[in-house]
């Protein structure tokens, strides 16, 4: 099997039942390879940001078994080490499973973003939580301006959600 089926099959196995888990994950990667081939995203790039979509989550089991939350940082730091066990055993070029634990220990921190493959996660996993957090349209607004960055995600977050980048920032926003 290659990488990726790999991948996805410890995901679905590490999550267990928890079919919400597994389907956010599973619609991230979707937009992630979306995203990745409107913005001709490389091949090397492009396996890291997979991997990192099917495993940015990844520690959200242990955050609420260890902290009762679910919250972002949390995962952030409970991720790494979950996504490597996933990522052990498997001929992957140097510096892929650091650059895939990074992104998975960063990916709640906008300010760390250091490429195209962390922006396009970011973008991703925005796409699916609009639905998912049921965001409202000056959410979706704020989103859009201060998140998305590439052509292919402003597009489909319009296309979508609603978003338009030509709309006015609200006075909330300007101060926030």
């Amino acid at each position: 099997m290659d990488v990726e089926t790999v991948l996805c099959h410890r995901m679905i196995g590490y999550f267990g039942f928890d079919a919400k888990r597994i389907h956010h994950a599973l619609k991230v990667v979707g937009f992630a390879r979306a995203i990745a081939g409107g913005e001709d995203l490389p091949a090397d790039l492009l396996q890291v940001l997979v991997a990192a979509a099917f495993l940015h989550d990844i520690g959200i089991h242990e955050a609420e078994r260890k902290y009762g939350s679910t919250a972002g940082k949390l995962q952030e730091k409970e991720g790494p080490a979950v996504a490597r066990t996933l990522l052990d055993g498997l001929d992957l070029p140097d510096g892929f499973v650091e650059r895939v634990c990074f992104l998975v220990g960063h990916h709640h921190t906008y300010a760390a973003i250091d490429g195209p493959d962390f922006q396009i996660l970011v973008e991703s996993d925005f796409l699916v939580n609009v639905l998912e957090e049921d965001m409202d349209a000056a959410e979706i607004q704020a989103v859009g301006r201060k998140v998305f960055r590439t052509a292919t995600g402003i597009g489909l977050l319009g296309r979508i959600h609603g978003y338009n980048p030509s709309m006015a920032v609200s006075a909330d926003e300007a101060d926030g």
